[in-house]
């Protein structure tokens, strides 16, 4: 049972902790007054960090001139908070705001049996069981110390286990014109921030990567070992682990929900757009099949279903890139398995109307009583004009020989890409700098 792994894995952590914490001395706390929701934006005006001291402000200028700038702050449920993200590409005089905040909104956990089901967000407090990172495990960058509220180890809270490095990321881009001796590339840079949280058996590494191009990568990957108690499903529904078949481990779902509340431009006002495009059999004298794209402006909260050739942006209401065009963000979802077996994970996206109580898609505390519990009764009708953008990507976990032992990570999440946040590409190089709406010919 779950109780009985997280008595096991809490005492383990909780030593850990405590002699971390001693051996390090630290005392830095949770996150700042600034750094509370609401307050951790940055000024319309200003060019610098979002408002946040500096113990809790991220700024990184990478090496192809992109700077990232936010504020972090930690909270018992859903660990790392973001707050205050914002982007500045090479050509643009001032930041770009994106987010007023990003978050890790549940990890549902569901094994085939129907023995057993967690929230492990809400109901075990997720952001308490931050790890100690070694450094080894932030290569070329920092680790900060975190102070957890309702630590495993209320006498030492201390953690240091908030990582910001930078990564490469392979090519940016590529581009040898009319097939000449001039080759343009440029090879990308991320900024990764990320923490680990243990719940069971179960290390969870809860993963931010800011890219160089404005993309914006929220990824969990779930780590550490199987359970001992998740063996002998003895139902047909386990995998046989070890030698012959008499050890079987329990399949079961992992649905992780992250929770964006956009801040374009610096505006909380946005519009929603979905996207469809219809192929139609080649019409009478026409070479190739013809592929039409429509518009619907989703106006009213929407529990929206992924589906082939289908995508959703937010829009921005207050800012244009220098071309004219309004600035947004897509939404790129990552490889799912959608689990049909509650209400709230129906769905891999939901947009719903700001509330200050809705904070977790499931089993969510923050609500006063008579007001529902998940994200999916949230969608009721209600008109759009401050949207949070809730995403589901789910994970069917049939454990094989090679998760055992430690379990190699796999992943999970998704992508926000810019969409006309900048006229060009803002990794452009100044040779190509006057090509916008047209190509020139050149060798």
């Amino acid at each position: 049972m779950r109780v009985n792994r997280i008595s096991r894995a809490r005492r383990r952590a909780a030593l850990g902790l405590s002699l971390a914490a001693l051996a390090a001395g630290a005392t830095t706390g949770a996150g700042p007054a600034a750094a509370q929701p609401g307050a951790g934006r940055p000024r319309a005006a200003a060019a610098a960090a979002a408002e946040c001291s500096s113990a809790y402000r991220i700024e990184q200028k990478l090496s192809t001139g992109t700077t990232w700038r936010m504020c972090w702050r930690y909270e018992s449920k859903s660990g790392l908070v973001l707050e205050g993200i914002s982007y500045q590409p090479p050509g643009e005089s001032r930041p770009v705001k994106v987010l007023a905040s990003a978050k890790l909104a549940q990890i549902h956990v569901s094994y085939d049996d129907g023995k057993h089901e967690f929230n492990d967000v809400t109901d075990y407090d997720f952001g308490s069981g931050l790890m100690n990172l070694a450094p080894g495990e932030c290569p070329g960058g920092t680790i900060k110390t975190v102070r957890v509220p309702n630590a495993w180890d209320p006498d030492h809270p201390n953690v240091k286990g908030l990582c910001t490095t930078t990564r490469a990321r392979g090519h940016a881009y590529r581009l040898q014109p009319d097939y000449g001796t001039k080759i343009y590339q440029a090879q990308g840079k991320d900024l990764l921030v990320y923490t680990v949280n243990k719940v069971g058996w179960y290390e969870y590494i809860t993963e931010w990567r800011f890219q160089d191009d404005g993309t914006i990568t929220m990824n969990v990957g779930a780590t550490g070992g199987l359970s001992p108690e998740d063996y002998d499903a003895g139902d047909g529904r386990g995998w046989p682990l070890g030698k012959g078949a008499k050890a079987y481990a329990t399949s079961h779902s992992h649905n992780v929900f992250w929770r964006l509340n956009f801040d374009l431009d610096g505006s909380s006002k946005a519009n929603v757009e979905q996207y469809d495009s219809v192929i139609s059999p080649p019409a009478r004298g026409q070479e190739a099949p013809t592929n039409r794209t429509t518009r619907t402006k989703v106006t009213k909260e929407l529990a929206g279903d992924a589906k082939n050739m289908r995508w959703w942006r937010v829009v921005s209401t207050a800012g244009k890139n220098k071309d004219g065009h309004a600035r947004s963000y897509e939404i790129v979802p990552g490889a799912t398995t959608r689990y049909p077996g509650r209400a709230f994970t129906k769905h891999d996206v939901y947009f719903t109307e700001y509330d200050k109580c809705e904070l977790y898609a499931s089993h969510n505390p923050r609500c006063p009583d008579g007001h529902p519990k998940s994200v999916d009764r949230w969608v009721n009708g209600q008109t759009l004009t401050h949207p949070v953008v809730w995403v589901n990507v789910g994970f069917h976990h049939i454990a094989r020989d090679e998760d055992q032992q430690p379990m190699p990570v796999h992943w999970q999440g998704f992508s926000i890409a810019p969409r006309d946040v900048t006229a060009m590409n803002p990794l452009t190089p100044a040779a190509l700098a006057g090509q916008n709406g047209h190509v020139e010919g050149g060798g």
